[in-house]
């Protein structure tokens, strides 16, 4: 993936919430702009708390090569996804 394709989907108005999909199988949700950073070779995702908005508990760092793709989430509720091993 490239960095102008996650960038697309920040700067989009109004924003629209969207989910990344890794190699690997996990997800992450996109819900507000400033939770996420895109470098050249990455995207830093500010995981958010859920006790408090707009805090980041934690973040990950994906590696772009690594995202598969992206879907918007037309305003529905984070799905919790299973790991495979």
């Amino acid at each position: 993936m490239r960095p102008e394709d996650v960038r697309e989907h920040l700067v989009t108005q109004p924003f629209e919430p969207f989910r990344l999909f890794m190699s690997d199988g996990a997800t992450l949700d996109i819900r507000h702009p400033d939770m996420c950073i895109v470098s050249r070779s990455a995207v830093y995702v500010g995981i958010p708390d859920p006790q408090t908005s707009g805090v980041a508990v934690r973040v990950a760092h994906c590696a772009l090569i690594h995202i598969t793709r992206i879907e918007t989430l037309n305003g529905t509720k984070p799905k919790r996804t299973r790991r495979h091993k």
